[in-house]
C-alpha cells in the first residue's frame, strides 16, 4: 500500500484530519476505503487490503502456447512454447507487470535449405523459395542410371533433412548367353588316312570341341584301294559313336578302342598286299620256266 498523490502534497497532518492510501502498483483493492483519521495524536486502524493483480492468458497466436505453470498473477512469467516444426521469433517468454504482459514473440514455420542436386538425376523441387517444415523434395534418376537409396526427403522440425538425396548410378547389365545345342555329329571330325601313314604311326586324341588331332610320321606308300578301306572303316567307327563314350569328366571321347579295331583291320590288309606281291612273282618265273622247256631255241641255229 502507498499513500495517495493528494496526501503526499501535504506537509501537516492535525487533529481530526483524514488520509487515503492505495494498493501498490500491480496491486487491487479487496476490501476497505484504504481511509485513516488522526484522532488524539493517532491514526484509526486501516481497513485497505490488497491483492496481485492477474494478467490472465495472454493473447493466442497461430501455432503457439504458453506454459504457465508459473501463473498468471502480478510478476509471473511464462514460456512461449512454439507448435511442432515452427520456432520462436523474438522473446522465448512473457511477464505479468501492471500493465499486462510484456515481451514480443511470433512462432514461425522452419525452413531448410535448398535440396542438392544429384548427378544424373533431377529433384522435383522448382520453388524460388526454400523448403519448409513437412514439405517432400522427390528424385528421378535419367534414363539408364538406377537410383540408390531413398527416392525422397522430406524436411524435419530441425531444419535439416530426414535423410540424404539419394545417388543415382548406371548399373552394368550382362549380356545374355545363348547355348547352341550341339550333336555327337557336329562334335566329331573325322579325317582319313592318306597313302603316306599308317594307321600304327598315327596318334589320335579327341579334344573336348569334338576335334580330332593327329600326328603323323613318314611311312611305306599304301595302295588306294588300302586307303578308300581304311576310310570307310574310319567312317564306320565314328558313325557307330554314342553320348556314352564321352567322358563326364573333360568331354574327351576313348579312341585307342577304334584306333585298335582299325589298326587290326589295315594290318590285314596290308600283309595280304604284301603276301601277293611275292607270290605273284613267283608265279610269273614259274610260267616263264615252263615256257623254255619247250623252246627249242631253232631259230637261233647258224643255217
Amino acid at each position: 500500500m502507498v499513500l495517495s498523490d493528494k496526501t503526499l502534497l501535504m506537509n501537516d497532518f492535525p487533529e481530526g484530519i483524514s488520509v487515503t492510501l492505495e494498493c501498490g502498483n500491480g496491486y487491487l483493492a479487496d476490501t476497505g476505503s484504504g481511509i485513516i483519521t488522526c484522532i488524539d495524536g493517532n491514526w484509526t486502524e486501516l481497513d485497505l487490503t490488497c491483492k496481485k493483480m492477474d494478467c490472465g492468458l495472454p493473447k493466442p497466436q497461430p501455432n503457439m502456447s504458453f506454459n504457465t505453470s508459473d501463473g498468471t498473477l502480478f510478476g509471473a512469467v511464462i514460456t512461449v512454447v512454439c507448435d511442432k516444426g515452427y520456432q520462436i521469433s523474438g522473446s522465448s517468454f512473457k511477464q505479468c507487470y501492471a500493465r499486462g504482459w510484456t515481451g514480443r514473440a511470433k512462432c514461425e514455420i522452419v525452413t531448410c535449405d535448398e535440396p542438392s542436386e544429384v548427378t544424373n538425376g533431377r529433384s522435383s523441387w522448382d520453388s524460388q523459395d526454400v523448403p519448409k517444415y513437412g514439405e517432400i523434395i522427390r528424385y528421378i534418376c535419367n534414363e539408364g542410371y538406377t537410383l540408390i537409396g531413398k527416392d525422397s526427403i522430406m524436411c524435419s522440425e530441425t531444419g535439416e533433412y530426414d535423410s540424404s538425396p539419394p545417388e543415382c548410378k548406371g548399373l552394368l547389365t550382362p549380356l545374355p548367353v545363348t547355348t547352341m545345342p550341339m550333336t555327337t555329329e557336329d562334335r566329331i571330325t573325322t579325317k582319313i588316312v592318306t597313302p603316306s601313314t599308317t594307321p600304327a604311326q598315327e596318334a589320335s586324341t579327341l579334344t573336348a570341341h569334338g576335334e580330332k588331332s593327329t600326328t603323323t610320321g613318314t611311312a611305306p606308300t599304301v595302295p588306294p584301294s588300302v586307303q578308300e578301306i581304311e576310310s570307310h572303316q574310319t567312317r564306320q567307327h565314328f558313325s557307330s559313336l554314342q553320348p556314352s563314350n564321352f567322358d563326364k569328366d573333360n568331354l574327351a571321347i576313348d579312341t585307342n578302342k577304334y584306333i585298335g579295331d582299325t589298326s587290326v583291320g589295315l594290318t590285314v590288309t596290308v600283309l595280304t598286299v604284301l603276301l601277293a606281291v611275292p607270290i605273284g612273282i613267283f608265279l610269273y618265273k614259274f610260267l616263264l620256266k615252263r615256257k623254255g622247256s619247250y623252246d627249242t631255241r631253232e631259230d637261233l641255229k647258224p643255217e
